[in-house]
């Protein structure tokens, strides 16, 4: 999904919903960029995995900028898609979006291009099967 009358979704597979909580905010009461990052570095762990058919590793995170803040009580759900495939490594869009909470209201509040590598179980890389 992209836009519906003008209306800006999400790419994507939802892959991962969690609840932002007060144990996860800074000093100012807004949600952790790290947390957040956890959570995207999460999902597309989940759709590398899925893709490697195996164990894969974050290698690389593209620049990240945070484009809405995230409160306690908003619903973090992040979609994953995957870009493109290489011999070992794929690169895996990941956006995340707020629900706000109490609302239906959805916004993004940042996308980033996460790189995963397969491996073996001796940590090197392994090849990918092609689809």
């Amino acid at each position: 999904m992209t836009e519906t009358d003008g209306v800006s979704l999400p790419r994507g597979d939802l892959t991962v919903r969690t609840i932002a909580m007060p144990a996860d905010t800074n000093a100012n009461g807004d949600i952790f960029g790290g947390w957040v990052m956890s959570q995207m570095d999460q999902a597309g762990g989940i759709a590398a995995v899925e893709r490697a058919q195996g164990r894969a590793v974050t290698v690389a995170v593209n620049a990240m900028t945070f484009i809405r803040p995230v409160r306690v009580g908003d619903v973090l759900c992040v979609y994953t898609r995957i870009d493109r495939v290489g011999r070992t490594s794929m690169k895996i869009e990941v956006e995340a979006w707020a629900r706000r909470f109490r609302t239906q209201v959805r916004e993004k509040v940042t996308e980033a291009t996460f790189t995963f590598v397969s491996i073996d179980d001796e940590g090197r890389p392994r090849p990918l099967d092609t689809p």
